[in-house]
């Protein structure tokens, strides 16, 4: 895309944008401000360059999916695959140090042979939930969904099927949001991803012999992970239609070098691609995010250095989403919690605690192995549906 803009002073201002990226060329003699192509934030732009700030507002199909955003109030988290094959949660790579050759062999027994997009859509609406979120790359790399950038997909697995694509399709027959939980600030497997040290513990794995599929070796090297990170953005954004929203995670992993990561530009190049797409990361990278999310409870993050404390103040006011689990003991499929998970009466209790403080709750459940949802937790949600119907019914119209 080539834009050409003129200053009232000056020469004109050639824009080519890449990929999300800019190229600029110009030499006005006074500092101007121009307007952004559709392609780009708000630039700035002087004699020694261009300084990019944040976009002075949404779009209108941000706004309206914003507005339709604090009015769907209820959500379903799904965090499955390959971790939830070992049953141990979906830290469990990091945890106990699996090698990285070993972790992806359980890409070759990877089936989902029981994970039902429409019995999971089904479920989502008769618990009186508006919107999905799923995990389409958690921490460990592996990726739910049709990708040229890797071949360590579901596609491309035993299982031979896009889980985000068919989660797409039945959310939209039924009305629901789908929001693409995205791991952008860890990734154990990707080679150019950061190292682990002492700043930044959780970037890798604690491993006793360095890992030979390891190939950072200065910080230039972190872009080579951003590129790939762009691609997926751009195909999640392109090949499903409507996205409601581009949910990033670990906010931790940020904090710890936020100078590796472009996220303006990252940004940028969401709303391009779909103007009203929404983005979370966590209490926020940069305050430029539609919303925050922490977990289970309205509160700043654990990290408190400068970058942190500026997000949370920049996203003070914006809407709350409070994610939250069915299972008390993570956010992915854990044995030891089997007759443990929360029941109706939990649900329902933090359902009332979100709508005190005016946020939305996002309720996670873990899918068994094969992708199937844990039955306490179908039950669960059956029954919060029921009570939340009954509820409505009983409550009074309002008149004017």
């Amino acid at each position: 895309m080539r834009v050409r803009l003129s200053a009232t002073d000056g020469p004109s201002l050639v824009v080519t944008c890449l990929s999300g990226g800019l190229i600029l060329f110009l030499h006005p003699k006074d500092p101007v401000q121009y307007t952004a192509p559709p392609c780009a934030p708000s630039l700035i732009v002087d004699s020694s360059g261009i300084t990019i700030v944040r976009p002075s507002g949404r779009s209108a199909g941000g706004k309206a999916r914003l507005d339709w955003f604090t009015q769907a109030r209820f959500g379903l988290f799904i965090r499955y695959g390959l971790y939830s094959q070992l049953g141990a949660g979906e830290w469990v790579m990091y945890r106990k140090a699996i090698p990285v050759a070993e972790y992806v062999k359980l890409k070759d027994t990877f089936t989902a042979d029981r994970f039902d997009a429409d019995v999971i859509a089904d479920m989502a609406v008769a618990a009186g939930m508006k919107y999905v979120n799923i995990t389409a790359k958690h921490h460990d790399g592996f990726c739910l969904f049709r990708t040229r950038a890797t071949g360590y997909n579901s596609v491309e697995s035993p299982a031979r099927r896009d889980l985000i694509g068919e989660l797409a399709e039945a959310c939209r027959r039924r009305k629901l949001g789908l929001f693409l939980y995205y791991s952008y600030a860890a990734d154990w497997k990707h080679p150019y991803f950061m190292p682990r040290s002492e700043q930044c513990p959780i970037a890798r794995p604690a491993y006793k012999k360095p890992e030979t599929t390891y190939r950072f070796t200065r910080d230039e090297d972190f872009r080579i992970y951003v590129d790939y990170v762009h691609q997926q953005l751009r195909e999640l954004l392109t090949q499903y239609g409507p996205v409601a929203g581009i949910w990033s995670d670990p906010i931790a992993g940020y904090y710890q070098r936020p100078d590796l990561y472009p996220i303006d530009e990252t940004y940028a190049l969401v709303r391009s691609v779909q103007p009203g797409c929404l983005i979370s990361f966590k209490q926020g990278a940069n305050g430029d995010e539609d919303f925050a999310a922490p977990e289970h409870k309205v509160t700043t993050h654990r990290i408190t250095n400068e970058v942190a404390v500026r997000a949370w103040e920049k996203n003070r006011g914006k809407p709350i989403e409070i994610c939250t689990t069915l299972q008390p003991k993570g956010w992915n499929y854990s044995r030891e919690s089997d007759g443990e998970h929360r029941a109706p009466d939990d649900v329902m209790q933090m359902l009332a605690d979100a709508e005190a403080r005016n946020a939305n709750l996002l309720l996670n459940t873990d899918p068994l192995p094969d992708g199937s949802i844990h039955p306490e937790d179908v039950a669960t949600l059956y029954e919060v549906g029921r009570r939340l119907r009954t509820r409505d019914a009983t409550v009074p119209a309002q008149t004017s």
